[in-house]
Formats: structure tokens, C-alpha cells, sequence
């Protein structure tokens, strides 16, 4: 059959198997073009990425395997194809990324699991067994909707929602280009801790007293989270809210992290910029706010995705000539990547143009457009060289450019409390 997304409440609810892989693939190209670049630098040996799938979690494997040359394995929590459905994105980016790993002869291994659990836990530690490796970079790229606790079987919610009082500002549906007032309820006790159970620093700490029980945690091995924490503009719905409250939390757990360490371990928290996820389009002010900030970014030829962003975070930050001590850190003890986002002029620029806005000339002071072109991409649409004319057969249960053919999958239980394809959007993607 032919595949068209298919959107429901600015969610993709499909994926293209051939765009994932060709999006995925020239990713790793590019990354393969800078390998000269990364061999001048002590860089990691062997790397995990939690949340492996998509985004920056996807694009810090990338630059560890095809670009550092490291073994890496890869957690994430996917939907697999089926004969009558597609797969999840991130299904066919493993897929992918798997095939070109064993063409170059890199140890890889992706483990489908929902991150969270226990069993996890024990099915890195056996992969990191079998691969003879220890862990020296310990990626952590996780954003969810929902979390069970591994001890008690607890399920907990995460909201975006502001603290202390209403929220109301300017949104726009990226789908339609209709610019409207959103209004949010302020989050009550109870879902500020969930929130902050889902989304702070809890599993993260579990994660590496794990591998370092297990002793398949290197010594002074380094491990970073990512986060965002964005303008003022957005503050109220996002850094004060809900959300920051669990980033705080998180910046907390990488200070404990390194303060409790036996073993020389360095925790950090990276201050990433904001980019198009596919939870995007649904988060009130990101789709108006974002599509602004690529048009004034792309305009002074400073944007930058996933994959330039975590080549500066390798090159730049963790691995530059003054070592592992030596890493940038603001006042807050934060790696900062989004410096470009927040410079002054460009939020000036970008607050002008929002507080300008109207219908009548968003394709002029923003990039809606482009913004969709990257939402679509992150499902393997609008990807360049995909004739998206063509049939495809079984849907990617035939891996693009491979003859080998996956057996349709079991039925399995659904991720811990993810109702459907909204809450597997954002398991693996930070």
C-alpha cells in the first residue's frame, strides 16, 4: 500500500519505514564525514543511550558509532510493524541504525523494553556482558508521558501544566496555520510529584547504581541528561511548571550523582535547544514559539538539529583537550548547548516578531512550514530522495534495503501505562 500520514489532534499516528531509514542513514553519514574530526580527541569507548530511538537520544548513538567508532547499546520502547500497521518511528530508526552498524562491523545492540523497568536494567547489564564492555558514557534521553515503579508497581502521570495559577497565551496548530488563545489549569500537588516521579532524576540514579553493581560501569565514566529550559516567554507553562519542577530535580540527581560517586563518575545535566519532537505539536506556546525561533535562527544560518547539536556536545563540551574536568559548566553547574537560542538578539528578535503575529503574516515572520516539515520527518514523511508514490510492502516488516524479513511480533503487553500511540511519542525522545 501507499502511506500518507496519518494525523489525529497533531499526532502522527504512522510512520513511513523507507523515510525513517533514509532520515536515519544520512544521519549517520554525516556523521561518518566528521570521523576525522572526532579521532584527534580522546573520546568515549563504549557508550549506552537510554531513549535510543529518536531525537537527541538517536543522535548521540549515531556520533558514538559512526563517529567515535564506539560499541554502543541502544534502550527504547518501540511499537513493531505489523502486516496491517506500521511501526513506531523509532522502530525502523533501530532497524537501521543496526544494519549500518554491522555493515561497519560496530558492536550494537537495541534492546526493545520499556526503559523504566527492572528488566532493563538486567538486559543491559547481560548485553554489556556478552559484548565484553563497560560503559564510560551513559547517555540518559528519556520523555514520558508515564512511568511504573520497578519496586512497587506504582503507575505515575506526567503533566504539563503551570504552577500556582492559569496559564494563557498564544498558540498556533501547526496543521491549519489558525492562531488561538490557549488557557491551562494550574497543576495541583498531586501531579507535581507525579510528574517529577516520571521525569526527574529517580530512574536515572537507579540506572547507573545498576550498571556500577553489575560493574559494568567504567571508572570515572561520565554520563549526561538532557533538558531544556527555554525563554521567559515560556517559562510559565514550562520552566516554572510542572515540567521545570521535575528538571530541577534531575539537575539534582547529576549533583548527587558526582558528589556520591566511589568511582570518579561525572554526572551532568545538558541544556539542550528546543527542536520538533513528535510530542511537539500538542504542547501549548512550543509549535508558535519554535516556528519563530527557525526563522530568525535560519535567517542568521545558526539553526542547528539533533545531530549538529550533540556533534558540539561531544566536541565542545565532554571530550575537548582539557579533559573531563575541564567542561564548560554555567552558574547552575549545567552544560549549556542552547547558547545560540538564547542569545540576546535573537530573543529579542523572536519576543518582536510573537508579540506581531497574526494570521495574516505568519509565513512571514515565522517558519510554520518548516516546522512541519520536521514533524513530518520525524515519521518518515517529507524526507528528500523517498518516492513516497511507491507501495510499500508489509508494511517495514521487510527492513528497507535488506532481503532479511522480520517475523511479524507477538502480541505484548502495552508500555507501562502509555495509552496508545500519543504515550509511546515520547518515551524515547527528550
Amino acid at each position: 500500500m501507499k502511506l500518507t500520514p496519518l494525523i489525529r489532534n497533531n499526532v502522527c499516528m504512522n510512520a513511513h519505514p523507507l523515510g525513517c531509514a533514509r532520515d536515519t542513514n544520512s544521519q549517520i553519514e554525516r556523521a561518518r564525514s566528521r570521523k576525522e574530526a572526532y579521532t584527534r580527541l580522546k573520546g568515549p569507548q563504549a557508550v549506552l543511550v537510554i531513549g535510543a530511538s529518536t531525537g537527541y537520544g538517536l543522535a548521540s548513538r549515531i556520533t558514538a558509532a559512526f563517529g567515535f567508532g564506539c560499541p554502543t547499546v541502544g534502550v527504547s520502547y518501540e511499537r513493531a510493524a505489523t502486516e496491517t500497521k506500521t511501526g513506531t518511528p523509532g522502530w525502523y530508526n533501530n532497524r537501521a541504525f543496526d544494519e549500518a552498524a554491522a555493515s561497519e562491523g560496530l558492536k550494537s545492540r537495541s534492546i526493545d523494553i520499556d526503559a523504566f523497568s527492572a528488566a532493563a536494567k538486567a538486559s543491559v547489564i547481560a548485553a554489556a556482558r556478552e559484548m565484553g564492555i563497560r560503559f564510560d558514557l551513559v547517555v540518559y534521553s528519556i520523555a514520558s508521558p508515564v512511568r511504573t515503579d520497578p519496586d512497587t508497581g506504582a503507575l505515575y502521570r506526567s503533566v504539563i501544566k503551570p504552577i500556582g495559577g492559569v496559564y494563557r497565551g498564544k498558540n498556533v496548530d501547526v496543521f491549519t496555520g489558525e492562531i488561538s488563545n490557549s488557557e491551562v489549569e494550574p497543576a495541583n500537588e498531586e501531579e507535581i510529584a507525579q510528574t517529577v516521579k516520571v521525569m526527574g532524576g529517580e530512574d536515572w540514579e537507579l540506572w547507573i547504581e545498576a550498571l556500577r553493581q553489575a560493574k559494568v560501569l567504567a571508572e570515572a565514566a561520565s554520563t549526561v541528561a538532557y533538558s531544556y529550559i527555554g525563554p521567559p516567554h515560556s517559562w510559565p507553562i514550562y520552566h516554572d511548571g510542572t515540567i521545570g519542577r521535575a528538571k530541577a530535580h534531575l539537575e539534582a540527581t547529576a549533583a548527587r550523582l558526582t558528589a556520591s560517586s566511589p568511582d570518579g563518575l561525572r554526572a551532568f545535566v545538558s541544556i539542550n535547544k528546543a527542536l520538533v519532537t513528535r510530542a511537539s505539536a500538542v504542547i501549548p506556546v512550543i509549535p508558535l514559539y519554535v516556528s519563530t525561533l527557525f526563522k530568525v535562527m535560519k535567517e542568521r544560518g545558526i539553526h542547528e538539529d539533533c545531530l549538529d547539536q550533540i556533534d558540539r556536545l561531544f566536541r565542545e563540551r565532554l571530550y575537548t583537550t582539557a579533559g573531563r574536568e575541564g567542561v564548560p559548566l554555567d552558574q547552575g553547574g549545567r552544560i549549556r548547548l542552547d547558547e545560540l537560542e538564547m542569545g540576546q538578539a535573537v530573543q529579542a528578535e523572536v519576543e518582536s516578531r510573537l508579540a506581531r503575529i497574526t494570521r495574516n503574516n505568519l509565513a512571514e515572520l515565522a517558519d510554520l512550514g518548516g516546522f512541519r516539515s520536521d514533524f513530518l520527518r520525524v515519521h518518515g514523511f517529507a524526507v528528500e530522495g523517498v518516492d513516497y508514490d511507491a507501495e510499500v510492502d508489509g508494511l517495514g516488516t521487510t527492513l528497507p534495503g535488506s532481503a532479511h524479513r522480520v517475523p511479524a511480533p507477538a502480541p505484548r503487553p502495552p508500555a507501562s501505562g502509555a495509552g496508545g500511540a500519543a504515550g509511546e511519542t515520547t518515551r524515547c525522545c527528550a
